[in-house]
């Protein structure tokens, strides 16, 4: 499965199949928080939510992918992520992007 943050493949024609999407919401344990929160006192790089967020960023996009599959599709463009807060120490994350086939 190809995937990129453009709205082409160079040297492809392309078939749109419709917007596809992959989400979840990561939290980390009581005892990363106490950690964490412990490190904006002195500075730094929350290391415990930086994996977090690159976990959640990788569930997102497989769950995408799984949907553009399901689609037939070869190739998702204009991949984008959201994220937000949905809790204190909660965040979701969204991939998403328009499923195409080459034509």
């Amino acid at each position: 499965m190809i995937l990129v943050n453009t709205d082409y493949i160079t040297g492809k024609e392309l078939e749109m199949l419709g917007i596809v999407k992959g989400s979840t919401i990561q939290s980390k344990n009581i005892g990363r928080d106490i950690t964490q929160s412990f490190k904006t006192i002195v500075g730094g790089e929350l290391k415990a939510y930086t994996q977090m967020m690159n976990e959640a960023r990788a569930i997102a996009t497989k769950r995408m992918v799984e949907e553009a599959e399901a689609l037939g599709a070869d190739a998702v463009v204009n991949v984008r992520y959201v994220s937000s807060a949905v809790m204190q120490a909660a965040a979701e994350v969204i991939a998403y992007g328009t499923a195409v086939k080459f034509k």
